[in-house]
Order: C-alpha cells, then sequence, then structure tokens
C-alpha cells in the first residue's frame, strides 16, 4: 500500500506539472493526491468502491480547500491534481475494450462502475463546496491579510 500512495502522490505530482501549476505548490498537490489514495485503499476493503471513492474526494476536496486558503490561491489549483487518482480511467478502457471485443455484459458492467465513481467523484465536490469559507480560515481574526497589508502600502 505505500508503494501504491506513493504512486499516486507522484502521479499527482507530475499532472500538476502538466497543468501549469506554480513549482511551490507540487508537495501541496503530491500529498493531497497521495492522502487521497491512501483513504480510498483503506476504505475500499471495507465499503464498495463508489463509497470509497466519495469518501477519498471529500478528503481530497477538503484539503484543497484548506490549502488554497492557506495559501491564498484558488482550490483547483489542487484540486484537479489531487482528484486525479481517483479518476476511474481503468474502468472507461475496460469498458471500451468491452465493447469493441463485442463483450457487451462486461462492458455494461465496467461501464456502470465507472460512471459510480464519477458521480462520486461530482457528489463529493459539491458536498464540500457547500461548507461555508470560515471552515478552511487558519488567519486569526485579528490579524490583517496580506492583501489589506498591501494596500494600505499603496495609499
Amino acid at each position: 500500500m505505500v508503494t501504491q500512495v506513493l504512486a499516486a502522490a507522484l502521479g499527482t505530482v507530475a499532472f500538476a506539472l502538466l497543468f501549469g501549476v506554480p513549482r511551490k505548490y507540487y508537495l501541496y498537490c503530491g500529498f493531497i493526491g497521495g492522502a487521497g489514495w491512501l483513504l480510498y485503499c483503506l476504505l475500499e476493503p471495507v465499503l464498495n468502491a463508489t463509497e470509497a471513492t466519495f469518501f477519498a474526494s471529500v478528503l481530497v476536496i477538503f484539503l484543497s480547500r484548506m490549502g488554497a486558503v492557506r495559501e491564498k490561491c484558488p482550490v483547483t489549483i489542487f484540486l484537479i491534481s489531487g482528484i486525479i487518482p481517483l479518476v476511474p480511467g481503468a474502468g472507461i478502457y475496460w469498458s471500451a475494450f468491452y465493447m469493441v471485443t463485442d463483450q457487451l455484459a462486461e462492458a455494461g458492467e465496467a461501464g456502470f462502475a465507472a460512471v459510480k465513481a464519477a458521480i462520486a467523484i461530482v457528489l463529493g465536490i459539491v458536498c464540500v463546496f457547500e461548507l461555508p469559507q470560515g471552515v478552511f480560515r487558519f488567519v486569526k481574526k485579528d490579524q490583517p491579510s496580506r492583501i489589506r497589508r498591501k494596500s494600505r502600502k499603496k495609499e
């Protein structure tokens, strides 16, 4: 399992590089992708694959929002690359393979499983994005933000 989590983290960083994420966020992206895959691996024996995908995507989105608030950057920087290990690419591949080889029952099963995983990811994203922004704040209320300090200097 350690190898899988490290591979997921490395793959997440590779996709972050591909999507043009600034270099200073690579460690965050790798951590988020690896944490999501770790939770999936821990839950998959206990729950079915769709439920494990849902809870892992909730963790990925939650960590992405925390990282975005902490670093004062868009959440998509962490979200897009962090969710990559959970995307049901193999299910889509096998569905297409079974269709081409005229094994329609297997194609339907693989395709339906891939669609369920994709819907679980979307529902995880929606659930966490419904939480108020204040849940993710680390900055104390009495400290002025960096943006306010910069605007005061310009005046």
